[in-house]
């Protein structure tokens, strides 16, 4: 079979690992350790499957005008995806040309950003982060040059976060005509948004997900919140490319988990108390936590390389992500669990790594 050149140059992204060999407590790939709100599961029991004989509705407005609600912004502020990697693409698609300088985003980030200016033709350059791995808004403002920026906040996948002044002194001190991406997947485990500075920086694109707050990872559900010219310029990327990207189970569930926001709001306060917990007791057996607003926590125990660590939590049946990147292979990213969860892997860490 003959390939095409821009094919044969493309290096996928890897997804965290999903293995079959036997049943893992996984805290690899940042997915909720709670259930979805108990009105999806009512909406499943019930559900006529006659509906799924008819088209969704390809602009999602009822979606769209419930996201908006919720932010205080109106419908024509809001696009929708398959998830907020497809929302993160149309994105890079429709705003971000190496004619106008290269793109910009932080040396330690979500490793998609330079999957998609490759499968793009968008050249990049990897901004300095800090000694303590923060993304630097300093440097940014160094390069203004370029065709836009793009920044998790908080950070994948060390946790750390942007305040929402240091965001704004961003966008006052960047060319107000050049997008800046704020990719904002796990804000809600005690992040700032930056929807407050929609209001009056329109090259400004939040880019948002249910799968990790919401508890939906396997819906593929995302969103985009931004100016009505920017969500009118995505719509016509996805027109281009597949008009019904969101289907009807994903909307209604959507609709129906953005309903109880009280459920959501309760689940998420765990998490964020166990990661409080979880990384004090890591510190006191001797390792270093990077302060993290998200649901996981990036860490390193002094003298034991982190893919050690890694295969000998995974050999005792605990899956953590390991990257193999400068700055970075020292440390595991650890997915918050239960508490009983995170229990079970302190005790296996004491075994494993306390005499090292």
């Amino acid at each position: 079979m003959i390939l095409s050149e821009r094919t044969r140059k493309l290096k996928p992204y890897v997804a965290g690992e999903q293995p079959q060999d036997r049943k893992y407590l996984k805290l690899n790939t940042n997915e909720n350790p709670y259930p979805p709100s108990p009105l999806v599961k009512k909406f499943l029991e019930d559900l006529d499957p006659d509906r799924l004989r008819l088209y969704p509705d390809p602009s999602a407005a009822r979606v769209r005008e419930k996201i908006g609600e919720r932010y205080g912004l109106k419908k024509e502020q809001v696009f929708v995806s398959n998830g907020s990697d497809e929302a993160l693409s149309f994105c890079f698609y429709a705003f971000f040309d190496s004619r106008h300088g290269k793109l910009l985003f932080p040396e330690v980030t979500y490793s998609f950003y330079p999957v998609y200016c490759d499968y793009y033709g968008i050249e990049y350059e990897k901004v300095p982060v800090t000694p303590g791995l923060a993304v630097s808004t300093g440097e940014f403002l160094k390069r203004k040059d370029s065709c836009g920026l793009l920044f998790a906040n908080p950070n994948a996948p060390t946790g750390t976060c942007l305040t929402l002044e240091e965001i704004r002194t961003l966008l006052d001190n960047y060319p107000s005509e050049k997008p800046v991406l704020v990719d904002e997947a796990y804000v809600d485990f005690g992040g700032e948004s930056a929807v407050p500075l929609l209001h009056n920086h329109t090259n400004l694109l939040l880019v948002r997900t249910f799968s990790k707050s919401m508890s939906l990872a396997g819906l593929r559900l995302g969103f985009v919140l931004a100016g009505k010219e920017i969500v009118d310029a995505l719509i016509k990327v996805k027109d281009s490319f597949n008009s019904y990207p969101v289907g009807t189970l994903t909307q209604e569930i959507g609709l129906i988990a953005l309903s109880d926001e009280s459920y959501y709001r309760s689940i998420n306060t765990k998490i964020v108390e166990v990661r409080e917990s979880f990384s004090s007791d890591l510190e006191k057996l001797g390792w270093t936590v990077l302060p993290s607003k998200a649901n996981f926590v990036f860490a390193r125990k002094e003298t034991i390389p982190g893919k050690e660590i890694y295969l000998k939590l995974k050999e005792r049946g605990i899956l953590v992500r390991h990257f193999d990147a400068d700055k970075v292979r020292d440390y595991v990213r650890i997915t918050i669990g239960t508490p009983e969860d995170m229990q079970r892997l302190l005790e296996e860490i004491k075994s494993l790594f306390q005499n090292a």
